[in-house]
């Protein structure tokens, strides 16, 4: 049975008009029919009361929660309490069915004295820290619960990921408590917080009101926060930075088409060691493994693929029966990729880059009959590469001098949000085919710098796709949607660099 009625994702309303409030909340009503107002944010009473006399038609609709948060538990009001209450009491004859009263509050009222004041209402005791995750949550838990709330919620910045795994705990088993983990560590745990026992999972839908906090539609669509339950199986993609991956999109698509119980999270991934062992806590079944941790999980696995040994590299972890299984699933994803765009046999391949992905399509264009250079903005990197796999390191300055037949950029260089960058010069493009295993943004300035010059150029977007649904694969052990995968990867690029042209005319 669900405390809230109406399901378990709610909409963050937080306008300073009402008009704009009341418009948002009844967008909010096609995700979702849980809506949380937050009356702190709106600019005057004014507009409170104007948002008052607009309510009845989304209250006829929603369950809505009514918040007024003081200012010291990190919202915008910052009247009296008794005008707080004042707020709360208006808000719920107007039709909410729920306030949320933080703790700082509660402690300068009488719990039975606030429940007489508003009435026929339902109450959560909340308490927020936007600097840590407490020590002793389950402590904390028992004393917004001992204030005789409905339920109680704890919103925590979680800077480590062993922090996000007590946090999540403090849900588990019990149905009435809400967890919220803020920060960018915190933003995987958001989504996959109602699978492991939150009651809610809250969501924008329109201005963030806390770090980490995702848009509602994303939160619906992309992540399907509502089907979640204890059997939802949990993967995803480890990075950093890790918010230009399309990663979720492409294999929760998949998740979807196939109406597999999984859900696909993005994990922000600075300290390697610290999410290593998380992995177990958090039930997590299979991970895609990207810039900078390609090499470096190998040292965490129990067992690894052969041909992953033989790169050097790591793009894919299976988790099965409690052990980490590592494949590279690159190698697959080049040859479908670029092995369809050239001949590999005798041709002149450069890499720029020796990190995981570089080593990746060296191996795989060098045994495919390949002459192999490896090129990098530390030549000890390149040269450590070429050692590695039997192939040749040039210097940087030697590319104006040299012909290749074709050139790829293995670094993240020209990635977003820095798309304004190129790793290499139009001089330094000596070739026929110019290969971009970046895929965000599709034409990536280095391959606007080989159109211009006649070159034929080749995205990442192919590969991404292929090693992405060879992942899929191995993870479910089924057959992957690669078409309906693929047009929504493709969509969501075209989308953005259409909202990007329309800004730089808007600029022009």
């Amino acid at each position: 049975m669900l405390v809230f009625e109406g399901g378990k994702l709610c909409a963050v309303v937080a306008e300073s008009s009402a008009q704009q409030a009341l418009a948002m909340a009844r967008l909010a009503l096609r995700r979702t029919s849980i809506i949380e107002l937050r009356l702190d944010y709106l600019s005057s009473e004014d507009e409170f009361a104007t948002l008052l006399r607009g309510l009845a038609p989304v209250a006829a609709r929603a369950t809505l929660i009514a918040t007024c948060r003081r200012k010291e538990a990190g919202g915008r009001f910052e009247g009296s309490i008794a005008r707080q209450i004042t707020r709360l009491v208006l808000a719920v004859a107007s039709g909410c069915a729920w306030c949320d009263v933080e703790i700082e509050t509660i402690g300068r009222l009488n719990a039975a004295t606030l429940r007489k004041t508003l009435g026929d209402v339902r109450l959560i005791i909340s308490a927020h820290d936007f600097a840590r995750t407490p020590a002793r949550l389950g402590e904390l838990r028992r004393k917004l619960e001992s204030a005789g709330g409905d339920a109680v919620k704890i919103a925590a910045v979680t800077r480590h990921y062993r922090e996000l795994v007590r946090l999540l705990r403090a849900a588990h088993g019990r149905r009435h408590v809400i967890v919220a983990p803020m920060g960018d560590v915190g933003a995987a745990g958001r989504i996959a917080s109602v699978r492991e026992g939150s009651a809610l999972a809250y969501a924008a839908a329109g201005r963030t009101v806390a770090p980490g906090q995702l848009p509602l539609d994303t939160m619906q669509s992309i992540y399907r926060v509502e089907q979640q339950n204890r059997r939802t199986q949990l993967y995803g993609v480890i990075a950093n930075p890790v918010g230009h991956s399309l990663s979720p999109l492409l294999h929760n698509t998949g998740f979807a088409h196939r109406r597999v119980n999984a859900v696909f999270v993005p994990f922000l991934v600075r300290d390697l060691k610290d999410f290593v062992k998380a992995i177990r806590p958090l039930r997590i079944s299979g991970l895609s493994v990207t810039l900078p941790h390609k090499q470096q999980i190998v040292r965490y696995l129990d067992e690894c693929d052969p041909l992953a040994l033989e790169i050097g590299a790591v793009n894919t972890v299976s988790v099965r029966g409690g052990k980490l299984h590592g494949y590279n699933t690159d190698y697959a994803g080049v040859m479908q990729s670029l092995g369809r765009s050239m001949k590999f046999e005798s041709a002149r391949v450069l890499v720029y880059g020796a990190g995981g992905a570089g080593r990746t399509v060296g191996f795989a264009a060098a045994r495919a009959g390949a002459q192999v250079f490896f090129c990098a903005r530390r030549s000890e990197a390149a040269r450590s590469a070429a050692r590695d796999l039997g192939v040749e390191a040039v210097e940087r300055r030697e590319l104006r001098e040299m012909e290749f037949d074709a050139i790829v950029n293995a670094t993240p260089i020209g990635m977003m949000p820095g798309v304004d960058a190129s790793p290499l010069e139009a001089a330094e493009l000596r070739c026929s085919l110019v290969f971009d295993l970046i895929y965000r943004p599709m034409r990536t300035r280095l391959l606007r710098l080989a159109e211009r010059r006649g070159i034929e150029t080749l995205s990442g977007v192919d590969m991404f796709v292929a090693q992405g649904v060879a992942q899929w694969e191995l993870w479910t052990g089924e057959k992957a949607p690669v078409k309906a995968m693929h047009a929504e990867v493709t969509a969501a690029l075209a989308r953005e660099e259409r909202s990007e042209g329309a800004n730089e005319r808007g600029a022009g």
